[in-house]
């Protein structure tokens, strides 16, 4: 609870630093019947904004105050409401699609699943999506090891990851979509994005400062980053989805 807490105290480092998701990620996980979708655990909007601008009926819900604070003044003609995923704060039936981003590894799927059900539609959409590193390019593994991504997640099995997202009955078995994808940014968003980790956040400021002054000298000296106005990040964005009978 503190670690997905200490969200609010960055909104802003969130705002600033975090990637959008590929177009082709939002293709797969949403169905093209589905007009009103629920972004949930919405944090600033990042998908938000995304949904909006493809003209769907968006509400946004996501419990942190700052979070909303900032998702509000981002789209500020946008329904945002407080609430979690255990917790909806919509009607039965209300929804043709929900949406987790970079959010489902937060919930307790025990009482998050029955409360999804219960807002979404007959047929309607589970979608569940994470932005990852793609560790397999040089620099970018090696900025995993700065933040103590050491472990292969792939030999280690974990629960309710984006490898091994936890959903069930009552929804149909899970499919998944992976979309690598470069995400264009410069040194002071490279600095937010990793400074918004709840990781981060929570170390104490001198332990913080010199992990991000470690990322400043990757980017400064890395024969793939130095000199370079921008940087090209990596990602594989992992897709899971699955349907309310």
């Amino acid at each position: 609870m503190a670690r997905a807490r200490a969200f609010g105290d960055a909104a802003a480092l969130y705002e600033r630093g975090r990637p959008p998701y590929p177009p082709a990620a939002l293709d797969w996980l949403l169905p093209r019947t589905a007009r009103r979708v629920l972004d949930l655990g919405a944090g600033t909007g990042k998908l938000t904004r995304q949904l909006v601008a493809r003209g769907l009926d968006v509400v946004a819900v996501e419990p942190l105050d700052a979070m909303r604070a900032e998702l509000t003044r981002v789209l500020p003609g946008t329904r945002v409401l407080a609430g979690s995923a255990e917790q909806i704060p919509l009607d039965h039936g209300s929804a043709d699609a929900v949406l987790f981003a970079q959010a489902w590894h937060w919930v307790n799927p025990a009482r998050a699943v029955p409360e999804v059900a219960r807002v979404l539609s007959p047929g309607g959409t589970l979608g569940l999506v994470w932005n990852d590193w793609d560790k397999h390019v040089g620099w970018v593994a090696e900025l995993g090891r700065i933040i103590g991504e050491t472990r292969d997640q792939d030999s280690e099995p974990q629960d309710n990851t984006s490898d091994h997202p936890r959903v069930g009955a009552p929804f149909s078995p899970l499919e998944r979509q992976d979309v690598p994808w470069i995400h264009h940014l410069g040194v002071a968003e490279l600095l937010d994005m990793v400074a918004s980790r709840s990781d981060v956040i929570l170390l104490p400021p001198d332990e913080r400062q010199a992990l991000l002054d470690r990322v400043r000298l990757l980017a400064e000296t890395d024969p793939a980053l130095a000199g370079r106005p921008e940087i090209s990040l990596a990602y594989v964005t992992h897709c899971w989805r699955c349907y309310r009978p």
